[in-house]
């Protein structure tokens, strides 16, 4: 296959933008340096053309996890045209965002009151700054990852501006105040002895906790219950970050699977299958504090958000795309298994299935990784470390998908067990991402 419109275009826009593009997650260093496609011209369900009409099926993070239904999904599309021919910016308000807010506390009846932003990470600095109008307080305790924001990337910073960024490796926090230090203070997933030790420090002087309640990995046993009960106790709100987990398992939160119920919860990314939306909703009492400052932007008045968000959740709930979601992901992970144990090689495989990633445990796993997605690139599959589920994966591309890794395998083995995958590849590694409290 050829690529090199996507790479010459990336060459360009490394010229003209910082960074090369607009999400980490998306740069071409993440998958296949120099060799990857970069751009698509169009997609549909999980197939994807680059620039040169080359077709790929994506086995990766399909659009970050953003599109749940699948690229292009007709119901949602057909509802963002409609609202676009009636017009997508007006004076008045669209009613659609009255009816979306509806949708959302009768989908989560713990909720009372909604607010919307268009993406997660400002969706969750609205989140904070409610809570902090609410206590009155400065202090977040968090876990998990929550975007770009001053708030949060405040954790990286150090009483010595040289260990800055030491806690969260690949989160470099240049340019946020330093006056912010202090303010943001990490927790570990199931760790509640650690966590309690951090509301007996922080007692009286916090404004919340702030925490994705299943990311990579399941809670255990009072994890979660246990932080619940001690925020209830002290009166701290709890706020659940699902950018990431929401739709993934349910039409909801994914909170509502774990049966507790937080103060604030937020859900952006798949909201509106692949167009921005994000939804702030919580308890009565603290969103009010909403009034006590100033959350306001243009752009969250727009129609074709709540329009593409009542798409996708009704969708959603219709085709009980959460179970289907889960059979997916259960198929891959398995897969992954079967072909580790017909190799004889170790796999370390992580994730709630429909968000799955695997890790092959070898001495050159960067480069191997980095070849496999090169050769399953060549095989048309967009691959990665990471495998998120959509509407439009079924049995059968699946199959297909675990048919190619498994010739891949038998290809490069034979090297890597001599040492010699050098031979094979020497171009750039992949990158890494940065590091996870979860």
């Amino acid at each position: 296959m050829s690529q090199n419109k996507g790479v010459l275009l990336y060459r360009r826009a490394k010229k003209i933008i910082p960074g090369g593009t607009q999400l980490l997650s998306k740069r071409p260093e993440m998958f296949l340096p120099d060799l990857w496609p970069s751009y698509y011209s169009r997609c549909k369900g999980i197939d994807v053309w680059d620039l040169d009409n080359n077709k790929y099926s994506d086995f990766t993070i399909c659009g970050v996890g953003a599109c749940t239904l699948g690229y292009a999904d007709p119901d949602v599309d057909n509802a963002v045209k409609k609202a676009i021919n009636q017009g997508n910016m007006c004076t008045l308000n669209a009613p659609e965002e009255v009816e979306l807010a509806e949708l959302l506390c009768e989908i989560h009846p713990w909720a009372e009151m909604v607010r919307y932003a268009r993406c997660g990470g400002e969706a969750m600095a609205v989140a904070v700054r409610i809570i902090r109008a609410y206590t009155g307080k400065d202090k977040i305790l968090f876990c998990g990852y929550h975007g770009w924001n001053d708030w949060y990337l405040a954790a990286n910073l150090a009483e010595s501006s040289a260990l800055d960024g030491q806690l969260l490796p690949g989160l470099d926090p240049a340019g946020v105040p330093r006056g912010l230090q202090g303010t943001a203070i990490p927790f570990f997933y199931n760790d509640l002895e650690a966590f309690n030790a951090l509301i007996s420090k922080y007692d009286g002087q916090l404004a919340g906790v702030i925490m994705e309640p299943v990311r990579n990995i399941w809670p255990d046993a009072n994890f979660i219950e246990g932080i619940r009960s001690i925020t209830k106790d002290k009166k701290i709100p709890l706020v659940f970050d699902e950018v990431t987990s929401g739709l993934r398992m349910n039409a909801g939160g994914i909170h509502l699977k774990l049966g507790i119920n937080p103060d604030v919860a937020v859900m952006a990314k798949a909201l509106g299958n692949g167009y921005p939306m994000a939804a702030i909703m919580g308890k009565a009492e603290v969103m009010s504090a909403a009034q006590k400052t100033f959350i306001s932007s243009t752009y969250w008045t727009d129609r074709i958000g709540p329009a593409a968000a009542l798409a996708t959740l009704r969708k959603h709930k219709s085709k009980n795309v959460g179970v289907h979601l889960e059979k997916i992901g259960n198929l891959i992970q398995e897969g992954w298994r079967k072909l580790a144990e017909k190799h004889k090689i170790n796999i370390h495989i992580s994730g709630i299935s429909p968000l799955s990633h695997w890790q092959i445990e070898h001495t050159e796993s960067p480069l191997m990784h980095t070849l496999i997605v090169k050769k399953m690139l060549n095989n048309g599959f967009l691959t990665s470390k990471a495998f998120y589920a959509n509407y439009c994966h079924n049995e059968k591309n699946v199959n297909s998908y675990l048919k190619a890794l498994d010739a891949v395998f038998e290809e490069i083995l034979p090297f890597a067990n001599k040492g010699e995958l050098n031979k094979l590849y020497s171009g750039p590694i992949a990158h890494a991402g940065f590091k996870r409290l979860n």
